[in-house]
């Protein structure tokens, strides 16, 4: 009985071991992460003399890393571009650190991220073509960054986005055609950046939209009905923009700021409301 006790207790050792284990690719790959992101100052430091599953905010399935969370960890620098090597990722959250730089076109290589959250960082430049061919993306949050430039045409391509989190950054440019064909969205945070033109009729494509904020950026034009069809929206924003026309009372209500524009002046004015005009928006009591 004692060695089928002692058999037993070796095959699990043994097979803890191996669920240890990654390949010496992808662990050198975090270690070139810890030094290029100053490491040595994290609030949660990882030693590295010890196995990678005791690695704070890294988890591994079937000897690859899939997920690492990183979050308000103090981390500086640039992302390494031996990074996007660890193409076995389906989350990554960084957020809330101190990281600069442009997202790498290498992210083209993480083919199953499903999650991608650098939020409240100092990333620069434009949001990259190939974050684009990420095909089982579903949470992208990069707000509150200085991301400058135009959304690329090709967003529309983010099929099974849903949540798509970029305000506060200096994105500037008009929406792309292609953004109304992601049907799958459910919060769509564009505010607070440097954003222009119309907005599309085709917004009623939104069918699951449940929270928009397109607040204080330089939208013209009318808002267009194809908002009043989405059945789903309960948190809206459209203020501090250059909208003009009627708006029902509803819509009206449910934009915290009652929906107040700026004219040609600068000035604040409030969009008239068409008491008569139906919506099926559902609004919060």
């Amino acid at each position: 009985m004692k060695s089928v006790i002692t058999f037993f207790l070796t095959l699990v050792s043994s097979l803890s071991t191996f669920a240890d284990i990654i390949s010496d690719k992808e662990k050198d790959v975090l270690i070139k992460l810890y030094h290029a992101t100053n490491g040595s100052q994290w609030k949660i430091k990882w030693d590295l003399a010890l196995p990678v599953s005791t690695w704070h905010g890294v988890i591994a399935e079937n000897g690859n890393v899939i997920s690492i969370n990183l979050a308000n960890n103090n981390l500086s620098g640039e992302l390494p571009k031996e990074f996007f090597d660890l193409v076995h990722l389906v989350s990554i959250d960084l957020h809330k650190n101190d990281l600069h730089g442009p997202i790498s076109e290498a992210i083209i290589k993480l083919k199953e991220l499903q999650v991608l959250d650098i939020s409240l960082n100092k990333i620069s430049g434009a949001l990259p073509t190939a974050i684009c061919d990420l095909p089982k993306l579903k949470d992208l949050e990069l707000f509150q960054n200085q991301i400058s430039g135009e959304l690329p045409s090709e967003i529309g391509r983010l099929s099974n986005l849903e949540t798509l989190s970029l305000f506060d950054n200096q994105i500037d440019g008009t929406l792309p055609d292609s953004l109304y064909e992601m049907i799958s969205l459910r919060v769509l945070l564009l505010n607070g950046n440097h954003l222009s033109g119309n907005l599309s009729n085709e917004i009623s494509n939104f069918s699951d939209l449940e929270n928009l904020s397109l607040f204080d950026n330089g939208f013209e034009g009318e808002i267009p009905d194809g908002i009043e069809k989405l059945h789903n929206l309960s948190e809206m924003n459209l203020s501090y923009n250059k909208f003009k026309g009627a708006v029902s009372k509803n819509l009206a209500l449910l934009d915290s700021l009652n929906l107040t524009m700026f004219d040609e002046n600068g000035n604040p004015f409030l969009l008239d409301v068409n008491t008569e005009k139906e919506t099926t928006i559902v609004t919060q009591n």
